[in-house]
């Protein structure tokens, strides 16, 4: 599929594998392990990382080259490689760019694992990793100078901070320094950070791309050829490859991810605006709402605002308990970017690994909840969230 055509268009056609013998108007679930070797087909379908038929499923998969081929269309990239699980993605694409005794200059703001992950499961590997605040980091206010490669959320969850993708992917191009960028919150519908010069990007599958709360993914995409060697070889000798059943059921959710994610931009900012003015919130973090202190580089660096919404209720950690006991519609479960509208705590999920005093200093504090919204319809959700802040 040509990448000028439009986002719903390529969501539901690139990538498919279309058979007429067969007739099917779906990529099929290659369940297969392994493969015919040799595959003596006078035209065999090729295995496009290693220009060869299809060998071993932990090498390579129709049904995983199907979704990866579709997750690059969307995301304005070259390559794209599907993993296990988000955290996969991130270790598989640190790994292949970092060697023993090199750094990382990282926000510190980051998901809770993510963040365990570069301050103290790295060092196993003599792998280091400095911290700067996303704040410094917008001012571009650090020296790359000793770092092996620069690692962003796009958005920061939960506080839902913006990194301005636009401002240092230009200063990284300018150093040469490699630029990571987990865009997870953002989705490939709202943001696409290579456009911004991103060197990597890296998503939960689990959240948006999959949409429905059903499959756990991992998503790389690059332009580089050879940094999509590096992390295909990672891949293969580490193994987490997706199963071809989450790769199906990862590719038939993108298909409607412009449908949910536009949806789910609009709840969320009629939610937001709701929470802003009520005399119980004492604070919301939205980009898309004017008085955001990060609302103008949103304007720049992302088409929708998303479907993240997060705001500190009166009453601490037992008031944010007894709102989130109130609800009936949205699910008190950890996780994201569903269908359903989901709600929790960072403090007890998220960043639960994070001391307190870590947790203080990135603005997320004990009664702050987080609100993923679905495509359920606005009003009824602003209605549940009322009641439930009257019960407060």
């Amino acid at each position: 599929m040509d990448n000028g055509e439009s986002f719903n268009t390529r969501a539901v056609h690139s990538g498919e594998i279309l058979d007429d013998r067969f007739g099917n108007v779906i990529t099929p679930i290659f369940e297969t392990a392994t493969f015919m070797s040799p595959n003596r087909s006078a035209d065999p379908y090729i295995d496009s990382s290693r220009g060869e038929p299809f060998l071993y499923t932990r090498w390579g998969n129709p049904t995983t080259q199907s979704l990866e081929s579709k997750y690059a269309s969307l995301e304005g990239v070259k390559y794209g490689l599907s993993f296990s699980s988000g955290m996969a993605a991130i270790s598989s694409a640190v790994f292949a760019m970092c060697s023993r005794g090199e750094r990382i200059l990282s926000i510190n703001e980051l998901y809770g694992q993510t963040h365990s992950f570069f301050s103290s499961y790295l060092e196993r590997f003599g792998i280091g990793c400095d911290f700067m605040g996303i704040d410094q980091a917008n001012s571009l206010s650090f020296d790359p100078e000793g770092h092996s490669l620069i690692y962003l959320e796009s958005i920061i969850n939960p506080t839902l901070k913006i990194a301005d993708i636009e401002r240092i992917g230009r200063f990284c191009r300018e150093k040469g320094i490699p630029l990571l960028v987990d865009a997870t919150f953002a989705s490939p519908y709202n943001q696409n950070p290579s456009q911004f010069g991103a060197t990597v990007v890296l998503h939960s599958g689990t959240k948006y791309i999959s949409g429905h709360s059903d499959v756990t993914l991992g998503m790389a995409g690059t332009d580089s050829r050879d940094i999509f060697d590096r992390l295909l070889t990672v891949r293969r000798t580490t193994g987490p490859i997706p199963d071809p059943l989450q790769s199906y059921l990862a590719a038939r959710g993108m298909k409607t991810m412009g449908l949910r994610v536009e949806k789910q931009n609009r709840v969320a900012m009629e939610i937001a605006k709701f929470l802003n003015q009520h005399r119980k919130v004492i604070r919301v973090n939205y980009p898309g709402l004017d008085e955001s202190p990060y609302h103008t580089i949103a304007k720049r660096v992302l088409r929708g605002y998303g479907g993240m919404v997060s705001f500190e209720v009166a009453g601490g950690l037992i008031g944010a308990r007894k709102f989130m006991a109130s609800l009936k519609i949205p699910a008190v479960a950890a996780s994201l970017g569903g269908v359903e509208s989901l709600v929790t705590l960072p403090v007890e999920t998220s960043h639960s690994s994070i001391p307190a005093e870590g947790r203080k200093a990135m603005g997320i504090e004990d009664g702050l909840v987080r609100f993923s919204c679905g495509i359920e319809d606005s009003q009824d959700l602003i209605n549940d969230i009322d009641n439930a802040l009257d019960a407060l």
